[in-house]
């Protein structure tokens, strides 16, 4: 993270455990150039819900945590012109795709986007006025989806907001099938984690505002707006 010039960062690294992490930096890598068909397909719909739940206003400090295809991203550079937009990914390769992506587009903005464990963010605390993440925490252990909630609440400035996308549990259909995918390439799918995520957003101190939920085609997903 050194092209990061202000005073977010940590002044010491720290490491921290790998789980599935590595299975799933190395499947996403190899995903890089195809995954935004799959952004295009099912989740552009929820994103532009997140971004209007969010409360996002030009000239904020904004961190979306996994920025994937960077879809999401090209939405918070295009609403943040004047501030400053930061995006983390596991992946190298869709950190790095992010970046150009951003840099072309709004050359004149103010981005980073860096290949960061959300696990173990390298900010300071109280540093955001929103953080944004969508499909992340279908990829996480319980354990690990609570140290996730409370990094992202530590980064936050006071009353900062934190929105969250996830995948739905809608039909039985789907469920039956989301898990079958899970079983066959759970670093690549996960698992729906929808009906027991908001328990654990409160239980690590933050005030739910909104709760929507979006349908692009067959694919449900959920959107939440929490406030610190």
């Amino acid at each position: 993270m050194s092209d990061l010039d202000y005073p977010l960062l940590l002044s010491r690294p720290e490491t921290f455990h790998r789980t599935v992490a590595d299975r799933t930096r190395r499947v996403y890598d190899q995903l890089a150039r195809v995954y935004p068909l799959s952004t295009y397909f099912f989740h552009s719909k929820a994103h532009r819900c997140a971004l209007e739940v969010s409360g996002i206003r030009d000239g904020m400090r904004v961190l979306e945590v996994a920025t994937g295809s960077g879809e999401m991203f090209q939405r918070l550079v295009g609403a943040n012109r004047n501030g400053e937009t930061i995006g983390l990914d596991l992946s190298p390769k869709m950190a790095a795709q992010t970046q150009r992506r951003a840099q072309r587009e709004y050359p004149g903005a103010a981005v980073q986007c860096q290949a960061v464990d959300a696990r173990m963010m390298p900010f300071r605390d109280e540093v955001f006025d929103a953080v944004i993440c969508c499909y992340l925490l279908e990829l996480l252990s319980v354990q690990d989806i609570m140290t996730a909630l409370r990094e992202f609440r530590r980064v936050l400035k006071r009353r900062g907001t934190f929105t969250l996308g996830m995948i739905g549990e809608s039909t039985e259909a789907f469920n039956r099938g989301y898990r079958l995918c899970g079983r066959l390439a759970p670093a690549f799918w996960g698992r729906q984690v929808e009906e027991r995520v908001p328990e654990m957003i409160e239980a690590t101190h933050f005030r739910i505002l909104r709760d929507k939920k979006v349908r692009q085609g067959f694919y449900p997903s959920r959107v939440l707006c929490a406030k610190k």
